[in-house]
C-alpha cells in the first residue's frame, strides 16, 4: 500500500522596503519635544500612520531616559517602529527593536522663526539651476490623492489630479502635481537637494525638500492659488510662480 503524505503549505516570506521618517532628538528632550509640538500644531496629523525611526546616535542616554522619551512620544501619537544608534544595554523587550542599515537621509527640522526661517520665507527667488542627466525611477498617479491617504515612493511622483487636505505625498525625487495641492508634499526625502515641487494651484498645508519645511503660515500670500514651483538654493527653500 502506497502512503500519500501531504506537505503543509509553506510560509511565504517577502521582502519589502518602506520610506520611514527618522526623528533625531536633541538634549534636553524637553526643549526638543516643544519644537516637535510646534511642528505638529503647524501640520495636524503629520506623524499619524507613518513609520518612524528614532535615531539616538551620539546621545548619552540611559534606559530610564529612553523609556521616558518613548512614553512622551506615545502621548503625542508618535509611534516608534525601531531605534538606531542606541547602546544594546538600554534596549529591552519593552522598547522598539534596534535597527541599522538604513539609507542616509537629511535631518528633519521643525519650522523656525529665526533669521534663517525669515530668509527662507522672504528671499527673492534666484534663477533655477537645472541639473540634467539625473536618472531616477518615477511613477504616475492617475487619480486624485484623497484625505487620509499617504503616497510614498523612492523616485519622482507625478499626480494627474489634486492632493486633498489631509493627504500627503513623500518622494525621494521631485513631485509634479497637475491639480491643486491642498495637503502635504515632501520631495527629496532621501536627501536629494536637487529635487523640486511643482503644482498647478498652491493651497498646501506643508511643503518640504530634503528636510527643509514650510507650512501654510510660512508661505507668501501672493503664491496662494497660483501655479508654483519650490526648490532649494544655499540652504533656503525658495518658491516662484510659474507662467
Amino acid at each position: 500500500m502506497t502512503e500519500v503524505l501531504t506537505a503543509p503549505q509553506p510560509i511565504r516570506l517577502k521582502g519589502r522596503s518602506f520610506l520611514a521618517l527618522v526623528l533625531s532628538p536633541e538634549m534636553p528632550f524637553g526643549d526638543w519635544l516643544m519644537r516637535l509640538d510646534d511642528l505638529a500644531e503647524r501640520s495636524a496629523g503629520f506623524f499619524l500612520q507613518r513609520p518612524i525611526v528614532l535615531d539616538l546616535d551620539g546621545l548619552d542616554v540611559d534606559r530610564e531616559q529612553l523609556r521616558d522619551l518613548l512614553e512622551r512620544l506615545d502621548e503625542r501619537n508618535v509611534r516608534i517602529m525601531g531605534i538606531e544608534g542606541a547602546r544594546p544595554s538600554i534596549l529591552g523587550p519593552d522598547t522598539p527593536p534596534a535597527m541599522s542599515g538604513g539609507r542616509p537621509a537629511s535631518d528633519i527640522e521643525a519650522p523656525e522663526t529665526d533669521k534663517r526661517a525669515a530668509a527662507t520665507t522672504n528671499a527673492k527667488p534666484a534663477a533655477p539651476e537645472w541639473k540634467p542627466g539625473r536618472s531616477v525611477p518615477s511613477i504616475i498617479v492617475s487619480e486624485p490623492v484623497r484625505s487620509g491617504q499617504s503616497l510614498m515612493f523612492e523616485g519622482d511622483i507625478t499626480v494627474v489630479g489634486s492632493v486633498s487636505s489631509g493627504a500627503e505625498i513623500v518622494a525621494g525625487g521631485s513631485i509634479h502635481i497637475y491639480g491643486t495641492l491642498r495637503g502635504r508634499a515632501a520631495a527629496g526625502s532621501m536627501g536629494d537637494t536637487s529635487a523640486r515641487i511643482f503644482c498647478s494651484k498652491l493651497e498646501a498645508e506643508l511643503v518640504a525638500i530634503a528636510g527643509l519645511y514650510k507650512t501654510s503660515e510660512d508661505m507668501q500670500p501672493e503664491l496662494r492659488g497660483k501655479s508654483v514651483q519650490f526648490w532649494l538654493k544655499d540652504d533656503a527653500l525658495l518658491a516662484e510662480k510659474l507662467g
